[in-house]
């Protein structure tokens, strides 16, 4: 029996500006039969702050540390090994990492989706930074995401790659499918993770990284990103493939 249910948010709760039809309706009656609810998301060009304003707007109903996003994950850490980083970030997410970045001392690069701003001197600086022995961060390792303009764009993962190719170093990635990333909101809800289940539209990222996490179900869904034939690309595979957020939760709870 599922305990607990993990979220993500773009192309399962909304797609660019729009929620996803029935979506908040869904939310809500995962929290009517008594399931606690978090929301796990690798969107790393909005803060904290406009992602809660965002969900609201948009009729869900969820506190503040309900939200679980890269950047937060990313401080904790930061803070925990006293270092200080080189951002590598989009402008409007620096508010999430405000007095953990440093132009002038970084002993860590972190690397979130910039967008316009994956210059090559942007990228070059980065490099020169990995190439001293600075650790590598990624927010996440995406491929691609569900864009506002309703057409596919590619995401935060390229450009990590072409950083470890350059540097010969790793990236490590705090976001999903980072195991840790899931068990850090499992615990939040203080739920097993064989005893939670995870709904996603990236079957990589969302689904196949959270049953490596250990969690019990994770269900794919057919809006946002999800493109034919999705679901036989994970490994390990969907426990179930659902329309939509409805159809998962109706999934789950029965």
């Amino acid at each position: 029996m599922v305990k607990g249910v993990l979220l993500d948010l773009s192309g399962v709760l909304y797609e660019g500006n729009r929620p996803v039809a029935g979506a908040a309706t869904a939310v809500a009656r995962l929290r009517e039969a008594g399931l606690p609810v978090r929301f796990v998301t690798n969107s790393t060009r909005s803060p904290r702050r406009k992602l809660l304003e965002k969900l609201r707007g948009m009729g869900f109903e969820l506190a503040d540390e309900e939200l679980f996003t890269p950047a937060r994950a990313t401080c904790d850490l930061l803070a925990g090994k006293g270092l200080a980083a080189h951002l590598l970030i989009h402008p409007d997410l620096a508010e999430d990492f405000e007095g953990h970045g440093d132009a002038e001392a970084p002993g860590a690069v972190v690397v979130g989706d910039a967008g316009e701003y994956f210059t090559y001197d942007a990228l070059n600086s980065a490099f020169r930074l990995l190439a001293e022995g600075a650790e590598f961060y990624a927010l996440a390792s995406n491929r691609n995401f569900f864009d506002a303009d309703g057409a596919l764009s590619i995401d935060v993962g390229a450009f990590v790659a072409a950083l470890e190719y350059a540097s010969e170093q790793r990236a490590e990635v705090l976001g999903k499918p980072a195991k840790a990333f899931f068990l850090v909101a499992l615990d939040d809800m203080g739920v097993a993770p064989e005893d939670a289940a995870m709904v996603g539209d990236d079957v990589e990222a969302d689904v196949a990284g959270a049953l490596r996490a250990g969690v019990g179900r994770a269900v794919l869904v057919r809006t946002g990103k999800y493109r034919t034939g999705d679901e036989g690309r994970g490994d390990p595979a969907p426990s179930h493939v659902a329309d939509d957020l409805s159809g998962a939760v109706e999934w789950l709870l029965s």
